[in-house]
């Protein structure tokens, strides 16, 4: 049987932006436009009624960030879109780059005040390097922001990537006057409010060019002035050009007025690919091969790119969230974990919307299906149904850059501690480590927040109260070696510096940038990784 028809329905994209670039709003906006939610939550105010759809977690709610990144899936146009919306903090950046495995396309958000920012910068070099299809979309254009012509210029000199305008602003701030659609050849007239939908807005033929003029004045000839002057300068549209990385459609609005949302969510249909074959590795006479697997294969498969531990608090449920790469899901299918070759049974399989679960009744290539489990699933372990022996590659676990010392303030709750911190290891919110020779367990993160999110999580959903102490140690790095001998004498010398992770993978402690030169020095056999793909396979110098 053939899946071609269903997969090519599939969209499949994450969200990117620094922070308060209006990422999460956009999201909002997308799935209202769609008809998947009815009201849209407000993400400003600390203690609004309503949060976020995306943003479930408490402490989310408390600080109006994303720390998480979430999965909804829509409707729209005879299509079924998979949103990811990813945490826009670089102390949450890890979420971010394994969300960024699971999908085909990115739409990257653009603050107009303040054009591309570091965060920005950093998830876009995580899409370069896997040639991810960008949207760009320019938000706040209702506010005092910088000239359009500017900010193009910004994003193609920081991008490394030519920008090609699919929508103009005509004005900005009290004189924005609305946006020309050159795909549609008709400019859609700008009122403010949150409330409004695609159809609210007015649209004025380009052909009306009195009207026009008439209308928005000196705004108007100044916006047809610059947009020439992009165009002009801009390749002409590519779409193989932009499926391969090498390019961006742009598009300019204001995502909390609703406007300009509408044409971004038709360009992911029209433009976004659908879902692409995936590099694995299988084992033929004892030798690892390189294969790709297509999406509309027969054979059931799909990568765990998130776990996420108690989304409900009344079941102390996990989540695995798996990107299917091919064939076709179907409720009551036997399922295999390849790395532990042991049978998958989750207690339910669902879709999502925010934090509303529904049962999947089918799933297909691009789609993002959540397993409930009870554990023996981790990060980059894949699903089959048991009728392929693959492996999927590339999801990436980076050293850590900062240490803490857990200090448990009630020892009668070291059970909890303990299940907590496998828990929030497995599912990759801070890398836990636990000493050889012995003594109190270390979390590692990138970012000081990290810490604060599992200290509140700990003590609120594992009722395991914990005070964190500075740590010697300032990085780590994964060993491995070709043969077991090298790696016992290795192990031998520095008992006090090993540490194993949540994935039981073996990892030297560093108290400084010489610590790891030393060693290599002293040990030449021994490999030293900065990177972890996936502690099934082989470990992968990225170095």
């Amino acid at each position: 049987m053939s899946f071609t028809a269903e997969t090519r329905r599939r969209r499949t994209f994450a969200i990117i932006s620094h922070p308060d670039a209006g990422k999460t709003t956009l999201t909002e906006k997308l799935l209202l436009f769609s008809g998947a939610i009815q009201i849209a939550g407000s993400v400003k105010a600390r203690k609004a009624s309503r949060h976020a759809t995306s943003d479930w977690m408490e402490i989310e709610k408390q600080r109006g960030i994303s720390v998480a990144s979430s999965v909804m899936q829509m409707a729209y146009r005879e299509h079924v879109i998979n949103l990811l919306d990813t945490p826009g903090h670089k102390d949450f950046s890890e979420d971010t780059y394994r969300v960024l495995t699971a999908v085909d396309s990115a739409l990257m958000v653009i603050d107009a005040a303040n054009g591309v920012e570091s965060q920005t910068r950093r998830l876009i070099e995580v899409c370069r390097q896997r040639d991810t299809p960008i949207i760009t979309f320019v938000n706040k254009m209702d506010r005092e922001v910088r000239e359009p012509l500017d900010i193009l210029d910004e994003i193609e000199r920081e991008l490394g990537m030519p920008c090609v305008p699919m929508t103009w602003p005509v004005g900005q701030g009290k004189l924005f006057g609305g946006i020309i659609n050159l795909r549609s050849q008709a400019m859609t007239v700008f009122e403010s409010g949150s409330e409004r939908r695609p159809q609210d807005f007015d649209t004025i033929p380009l052909s009306e060019t009195a009207t026009l003029k008439e209308r928005f004045g000196h705004e108007w000839d100044t916006a047809v002035e610059s947009m020439e002057l992009a165009t002009g300068a801009s390749p002409a549209w590519d779409i193989d050009a932009f499926l391969a990385g090498k390019q961006t459609p742009v598009f300019f609005g204001s995502g909390v007025n609703n406007f300009g949302v509408m044409e971004v969510l038709d360009a992911l249909v029209d433009l976004a690919p659908s879902p692409k074959s995936r590099t694995s590795t299988t084992v033929v006479n004892r030798q690892p091969v390189v294969k790709e697997v297509q999406p509309d294969d027969d054979a059931f498969s799909g990568v765990v790119f998130k776990v996420q531990a108690n989304m409900d608090a009344n079941h102390r449920d996990r989540i695995a969230f798996v990107r299917v790469a091919s064939g076709k899901y179907t409720p009551g299918m036997k399922l295999k974990v390849m790395r532990t070759a042991k049978e998958l049974r989750p207690t339910s399989v669902v879709t999502f919307m925010s934090q509303r679960r529904e049962a999947v009744d089918e799933a297909y290539a691009g789609d993002i299906i959540g397993f409930t489990t009870h554990g023996g699933v981790q990060l980059g372990d894949s699903i089959t149904d048991g009728s392929v022996n693959l492996q999927y590659t590339g999801l990436p676990f980076f050293a850590p850059e900062m240490f803490m010392t857990v200090v448990l303030k009630n020892p009668l709750r070291t059970k909890q501690l303990q299940q907590g911190l496998a828990q929030l290891g497995e599912e990759g919110a801070i890398q836990v480590f636990k000493p050889e020779f012995g003594g109190n367990m270390l979390l590692g993160a990138i970012g000081q927040l990290q810490f604060e999110v599992v200290q509140h999580r700990l003590k609120t959903e594992y009722d395991a109260d914990i005070r964190l102490e500075s740590s010697q140690y300032t990085g780590a790095r994964w060993i491995t070696a070709d043969n077991a001998q090298d790696l016992k004498a290795f192990c031998d010398a520095y008992p006090q510096r090993l540490a194993k992770d949540a994935a039981d993978t073996l990892a030297y402690m560093c108290t400084s940038p010489y610590d790891v030169r030393l060693a290599q020095e002293r040990f030449p056999k021994i490999h030293f990784h900065p990177l972890r793909e996936h502690a099934g396979l082989a470990l992968q110098n990225a170095g």
